[in-house]
């Protein structure tokens, strides 16, 4: 009786198999962008990058500038 309620656990090699079958299964699912739709995101990317880096050079020169008149002024 106690037998009938042991469930058999799958060997690593089963669960490894499985995985991979997995894998492969949902990779078929993706839907993969065109040449067209990766170059435009791309775009999208660097322009975002180069715009936040002068952003935060701007906010930068401009801390940096409080910082060191705060300290002229703290230290005549």
């Amino acid at each position: 009786m106690a037998s009938e309620l042991e469930v058999k656990k799958p060997s690593w090699v089963e669960t490894t198999r499985e995985y991979f079958s997995d894998i492969r299964t949902e990779m078929r699912r993706v839907t993969w962008p065109n040449r067209a739709q990766v170059e435009s995101t791309t775009l999208v990317v660097i322009l975002s990058v180069f715009a936040f880096a002068t952003y935060f050079k701007i906010v930068d020169k401009v801390i940096d500038l409080t910082v060191n008149r705060g300290y002229s002024y703290l230290v005549r």
